[in-house]
C-alpha cells in the first residue's frame, strides 16, 4: 500500500475509515443502525429504489464494502457494528414483502415518491461526502455520464414486458440481481424483477417463508456481494472520488427516471383510483414526507457522527 500521499489516500488512514467501529456504543446507536438496516432492506425490493443507494444514504456502503473486502481486518468489531444492519434489513425485506402483497398495489407510485424524498433530503450531504477528497472537472462528467446512462436502461426496462418461469436458479439468479444492487447504487434490480414478472411472486415468497424462494435468493444476494466487494473496496481505496461522483450520478439518474418509469404512469393513477389531482397531490405529499423525514434522521446522525469526529480528534 502507498505511503507516498497518506493524506489524500483514504486506505492510508486507518483511523479515519475504522472510526464508526471506535464510536461509543449505547442503545440509541445500535437501534439508528437497525432503522437504517430496515431502510435498506426495505429499498433491496422496493421498485425503482436498490438498497446500495439506501446505504450510501446512510452512510453505511462505505464500511460495508470496506469489511467485505477485507474480512478478516477487525472482524468481531465489524459484526458487532453490522449486527443491527442485518437484522434490520431482514425486518424491512420481511414486512415491505407483506405490504407489497397486501396493498403497496394500490398506492405504489407514492410509496416511492416517499422513498425519493429521502434521497433529495440527502443529496446535499452525498454532494459534500462525494468531494471529500477534492473535486476535479474528471468527476463532474464521470457524474452527468453515469447518470444519463442508468436514466437510460431504466426507460429502456421500463419499455419491457417479460415473463420468466420461476425456479430454484432463477431465484438464484434474481438474488445475485439484488446483490449486484447493493454493488452499484443506483441500479433499481426490483424494476427489473418486475420486467421480468418475478416481483409479485417474490413479494409473496418472501411474505410466506417459501424456503424454495428466499433461500437462493440469499445464496445469490451473498454471492454476489463477496465476489464483486474485494474490487469494489479496491475502486474506492485508488479512486475515492471518481467512485463516489459515479455513484451520485446513478443515484441521480436513476431517481429521476423513477418518475416517468413508476409514479406517473397510467397504470400507476389508475391503481390508486384517486383521480389525477388527488393522486398527484399525495405524491407530492409523500415526497415532501420524506424529505422532511431524511433530513430529521440526518440530525440524529449528525449527533453520532459528532461523536465520532471527537474520537478522531483525540
Amino acid at each position: 500500500m502507498s505511503t507516498t500521499q497518506p493524506a489524500q489516500t483514504p486506505s492510508a488512514r486507518p483511523d479515519a475509515t475504522d472510526r464508526h467501529l471506535d464510536a461509543p456504543e449505547s442503545v440509541g446507536a445500535w437501534l439508528v443502525r437497525l432503522l437504517k438496516g430496515i431502510a435498506v432492506g426495505i429499498g433491496f425490493i422496493l421498485p425503482g429504489l436498490s438498497g446500495g443507494v439506501l446505504a450510501v444514504i446512510f452512510k453505511i456502503y462505505d464500511p460495508m464494502i470496506r469489511f467485505l473486502g477485507n474480512i478478516r481486518h477487525r472482524f468481531l468489531a465489524n459484526v458487532r457494528y453490522f449486527i443491527p444492519v442485518g437484522i434490520g434489513a431482514v425486518i424491512g425485506i420481511i414486512l415491505f414483502s407483506i405490504l407489497v402483497a397486501a396493498a403497496f398495489g394500490r398506492y405504489e407510485a407514492a410509496f416511492v415518491c416517499l422513498f425519493i424524498g429521502f434521497v433529495i433530503g440527502t443529496f446535499p450531504s452525498l454532494w459534500r461526502q462525494a468531494g471529500k477528497n477534492g473535486r476535479a472537472p474528471k468527476h463532474l462528467v464521470i457524474l452527468g455520464v453515469s447518470a444519463v446512462l442508468i436514466f437510460a436502461l431504466m426507460l429502456f426496462g421500463g419499455q419491457m414486458d417479460l415473463n420468466v418461469p420461476p425456479s430454484i436458479p432463477v431465484w438464484f439468479g434474481s438474488g445475485a440481481l439484488i446483490g449486484l444492487g447493493v454493488i452499484v447504487p443506483g441500479m433499481s434490480p426490483s424494476n427489473f424483477l418486475i420486467y421480468f414478472g418475478l416481483y409479485d411472486k417474490m413479494a409473496e415468497g418472501i411474505r410466506d417463508l417459501d424456503p424454495t424462494v428466499f433461500i437462493p435468493l440469499f445464496v445469490g444476494l451473498v454471492a454476489c456481494v463477496l465476489l464483486f466487494a474485494k474490487a469494489a473496496s479496491w475502486a474506492f481505496d485508488t479512486h475515492y472520488a471518481g467512485m463516489y461522483h459515479f455513484i451520485l450520478g446513478m443515484v441521480i439518474g436513476s431517481s429521476v427516471a423513477i418518475f416517468p418509469t413508476v409514479v406517473f404512469t397510467a397504470e400507476a393513477v389508475e391503481k390508486a383510483g384517486l383521480g389525477l389531482p388527488l393522486f398527484l397531490v399525495f405524491c407530492a405529499a409523500m415526497l415532501l414526507a420524506g424529505i422532511v423525514a431524511s433530513w430529521l434522521f440526518s440530525k440524529v446522525e449528525d449527533r453520532y457522527a459528532g461523536e465520532r469526529d471527537a474520537i478522531d480528534a483525540g
